[in-house]
């Protein structure tokens, strides 16, 4: 069984369309900037495993257990699909996943 101490930090993808893309921008922002997590591109394709246009934000353990419940009240809709940082990407990516919405297939192609 894994321990938590194995967990470096957390990444929580926020996804989106062309018609929710400011509503994710202003989502991400509002997090970085109320729980110090580190907000990444907005990104207008898909990149890596994510089957939609996603951002990411980056947190520490410590951010990520206020920022996850703050997520999940304050996400309006939008999918958000989190995961811890342990080193093993694809067990990070497949195993360890947290979905807030629904959940949509990765592909994890990218970790074999």
């Amino acid at each position: 069984m894994k321990h938590t101490d194995s967990i470096s930090g957390y990444h929580a993808h926020i996804y989106f369309d062309a018609a929710t893309v400011d509503q994710a921008r202003n989502l991400c922002q509002k997090a970085a900037e109320s729980f110090g997590a580190k907000m990444g591109r907005i990104h207008e394709k898909n990149v890596g495993p994510h089957p939609m246009w996603s951002c990411q934000l980056a947190a520490t353990p410590e951010q990520f257990a206020g920022l996850l419940p703050w997520l999940s009240l304050n996400r309006n809709g939008l999918i958000i699909f989190a995961h811890p940082e342990t080193g093993d990407e694809l067990a990070d990516h497949r195993d360890h996943g947290i979905w807030l919405g629904a959940g949509l297939e990765l592909d994890l192609s990218i970790f074999e």
